[in-house]
């Protein structure tokens, strides 16, 4: 039976899912789990994308996103590609590292948020890598502890090196001064602080109490043990697990199921005709690979024939990384599709991906318009 499509829309909350080909580790070690963290961090940041809860187990990991401007399947290839390529590095290896491809549920909000939470969240504890609730309530691999305000948010991107707003030219942190606007930083809240916040609102509008009500609603949890109800989607893990009540009924009655939703029939409905629509315009109108090509070489000044020819001029090399990174991420082609057309594998274009970032901001590239009916450039 040939996989679904994905479902996805803005501002929907989804559970992800991936893990290690043949169920083998993804994470060895702490400076894995860090490498991976880190670079998280700059995604959700970069594609204002908020993670209520995560866990990372040494063969897996879960995550509850809501998805902002960029679609799901962005995030998750510059994710999971970008991580793979570093693991496989560092680690001196070579091949897939993840099982086949991330799994994805759409969830309903109201009576999956705070259960979602409290069930991603309790995993290092029902993996026995931490004994009690004590122990997990310190424990850096997962997001429980950050709720509670025992570790530092590693979703929170470090900022660059060389950022030093309140510095002066010897290195030396300048005093703020409330009378002179130029010497004062007003400090924006990040996305990832927000999201805290957004989670301990669920409880209470006082931080301190709010931060005991969540560990008393996490502690309560560990009783429910595995929870297959919310491990995936589909009309019975909706109804709670509980087959019985829907057997029971007539075709007419039951309510529309999807394997790829949480929630009930008429969220079920609603979503899947927003992410029909979404399907056909995936996010952003598609234009040529043609078209985009003409795009690059007007803004660096190259001819369009050698774009594609293999020269292996610097310029040229460049060229191809952005071409990749704008028909891939902002255009939505196919990494296959792109590499046909280049004439290289479709690894090379995902590698292409990694490095073309800084390469679209040293010629001031926009990497996405601000409408999606403006031009890429």
């Amino acid at each position: 039976m040939p996989r679904q499509p994905r479902l996805d829309a803005p501002g929907v909350l989804q559970h992800v899912m991936a893990r290690g080909i043949e169920r083998r580790k993804i994470f060895f070690d702490d400076k894995d789990r860090e490498s991976f963290l880190e670079r998280f961090a700059g995604i959700l940041e970069e594609t204002q994308t908020q993670c209520y809860a995560w866990a990372l187990i040494p063969n897996h990991f879960h995550l509850l996103l809501r998805t902002g401007p960029t679609p799901l399947s962005n995030v998750m290839r510059r994710l999971m590609t970008g991580y793979a390529v570093t693991f496989n590095k560092r680690h001196k290896r070579a091949g897939h590292l993840f099982q086949n491809r991330y799994k994805s549920v759409i969830c309903e909000e109201d009576p999956y948020l705070l259960e979602l939470i409290r069930y991603i969240h309790l995993n290092p504890l029902r993996a026995s890598l931490v004994k009690d609730l004590k122990e997990l309530d310190k424990y850096p691999w997962t997001g429980h502890s950050t709720i509670l305000g025992r570790r530092k948010n590693p979703l929170i991107p470090e900022p660059p090196a060389n950022d030093f707003p309140l510095s002066s030219g010897k290195g030396k942190k300048q005093k703020e001064n409330p009378e002179n606007p130029v010497n004062s930083v007003k400090k924006e809240k990040l996305l990832a602080e927000k999201t805290i916040e957004d989670v301990l609102l669920q409880f209470d509008q006082t931080e301190k109490t709010a931060r005991k009500s969540y560990r008393e609603f996490v502690e309560k949890g560990i009783r429910h043990g595995t929870r297959e109800d919310l491990q995936g989607g589909g009309l019975v893990r909706s109804a709670g697990g509980e087959t019985a009540g829907l057997l029971g009924r007539k075709a007419e009655e039951r309510e529309k199921g999807d394997a790829r939703i949480l929630g009930s029939g008429d969220f079920v409905n609603d979503t899947l005709a927003q992410s029909e629509t979404l399907l056909e315009k995936k996010y952003l109108p598609k234009r040529p690979i043609e078209e985009l090509i003409e795009v690059v070489a007007g803004k660096l000044g190259l001819k369009p024939e050698l774009i594609c020819s293999g020269n292996r001029q610097r310029q040229y090399s460049e060229a191809r990384s952005v071409l990749a990174w704008l028909a891939v991420e902002e255009v939505g082609h196919p990494a296959a599709e792109v590499a046909r057309f280049l004439g290289i594998s479709r690894v090379g274009v995902l590698l292409s991906l990694e490095k073309a970032k800084n390469i679209c901001q040293k010629y001031e590239f926009q990497l996405t318009p601000p409408n999606p009916t403006d031009s890429i450039c």
